[in-house]
């Protein structure tokens, strides 16, 4: 700020009237004058001290106040009355609510279910945080550590195919388009795997990779250079999820128009496959069928399909063993070689007995359980359907990585 002028400075009043410092006696201890107003309290005393306005301390802040659980409720209610109503009345939602969970003076954590009519059976259940101010609900977010709502990317925007839905801020060509690829998917998805799934697909696609993460709830360099993933909605009973493709638009916009429908025809191949899918189902097992149904039917060669895979062999790098899941880790080295060397396995036993006998094994996987260990279920499953077991299995499987993009392939 800058300094103030001279003659602003000597218009300034004294505090005392002229008239009555005119009059004060003098204050022989202070060797001045005082006022008349000063004199005249000085010579009441205690009693007149008083009358001047005291000076307190400071009063500490009230405590704010705690809102009870159904006040609480009641503004949630509200809340999400408004946004259906509002912001999300595009979306056609079956279900929007809001469940609190913990909260204090000033702020809340929640739980959001919210279903999309006509795709979802069983809501998708997402952590929440609201900020509280004056017993009224503020800002809201992801709680931390989980996915974001489609929501909090910016206006849904959704694109209704005639098998799908897909929600997301990006532009409306490239919802359009992912639209018209995920509608080619189902039927191809179908003819493999029956008609007893959902036959229907929920598709966000953000737009950029860090919104993809935050759709996944997960670091941003997790999931670098991925496509697409399926993600099964939390809270959703095993067999009835409400499932959800995510794509990255960084990695899916790189893609020819060949490796975008075999991207979502995988991504479509796990939400068919998602009741028969446990934690015990291999992962070169449920990420080679989704690789099998991906290829099915588009005229290319193995050595097209794997070609990082080719070159390893020709440089006389072999596989000794199927691969394991943590070769699918986001980011770990080979995980291209992972799936392509899955992608054969899943190819051989339909090359060998037939496309239903894939479908069989993949469901007897899932319906035999944890058992004693995985490789001793996959073992019995591979003997019961196939007539030879794990070992036999992965002699063959090596075999075919040979001789179909072996020298000689």
């Amino acid at each position: 700020m800058a300094d103030a002028p001279a003659d602003h400075l000597a218009d300034t009043p004294d505090d005392t009237p002229a008239d009555l410092s005119a009059d004060a006696p003098a204050d022989p201890a202070a060797g001045g004058g005082v006022s008349r107003r000063a004199a005249l309290l000085l010579a009441a005393g205690a009693l007149a001290q008083l009358s001047l306005p005291r000076v307190l301390p400071p009063r500490a802040p009230a405590a704010p106040q705690v809102l009870g659980a159904a006040p609480l409720a009641a503004l949630l209610a509200a809340h999400a009355r408004a946004l259906r109503t509002g912001r999300l009345a595009a979306l056609d939602l079956a279900q929007l609510d809001y469940r609190a969970t913990s909260w204090d003076a000033t702020a809340v954590s929640a739980e959001l279910s919210y279903r999309l009519a006509g795709f979802d059976d069983y809501p998708v259940v997402l952590g929440r945080r609201f900020t509280l101010a004056g017993g009224a609900l503020g800002e809201e977010s992801a709680a931390p550590g989980s996915a974001a709502a489609p929501w909090d990317l910016g206006d849904p925007m959704p694109v209704r195919g005639a098998r799908c839905v897909v929600l997301g801020p990006a532009a409306p060509a490239e919802l359009t388009g992912l639209a018209a690829v995920a509608d080619r998917a189902v039927p191809a998805v179908s003819a493999v795997w029956g008609t007893a799934w959902a036959g229907r697909l929920v598709l966000q696609l953000p737009t950029s990779e860090v919104q993809f993460t935050r759709l996944l709830g997960v670091d941003p360099s997790s999931y670098a250079d991925i496509a697409a993933v399926t993600s099964a909605a939390a809270g959703a009973p095993v067999h009835t999820p409400a499932d959800r493709v995510l794509v990255n638009p960084d990695a899916f916009r790189l893609l020819s128009a060949f490796g975008k429908q075999v991207v979502i025809t995988h991504e479509s191949t796990h939400v068919a496959t998602r009741a028969d899918t446990h934690p015990w189902t291999p992962l070169w097992l449920s990420e080679g069928v989704a690789d099998y149904t991906g290829y099915l039917g588009t005229g290319r060669t193995a050595r097209q399909i794997a070609p990082e895979l080719t070159s390893d062999v020709a440089a006389g790098k072999l596989p000794t063993a199927l691969p394991t899941d943590a070769d699918f880790s986001a980011g770990s080295t080979g995980i291209a070689q992972a799936y392509e060397l899955s992608w054969l396995a899943c190819g051989l036993i339909a090359a060998e007995h037939g496309q239903q006998a894939l479908v069989d094994v993949y469901r007897a996987v899932g319906a035999a359980g944890p058992g004693a260990g995985r490789a001793q279920q996959l073992d019995r499953v591979l003997g019961d359907r196939l007539g030879y077991g794990l070992a036999e299995f992965t002699r063959r499987w090596i075999a075919a990585v040979l001789r179909e993009v072996g020298p000689a392939g």
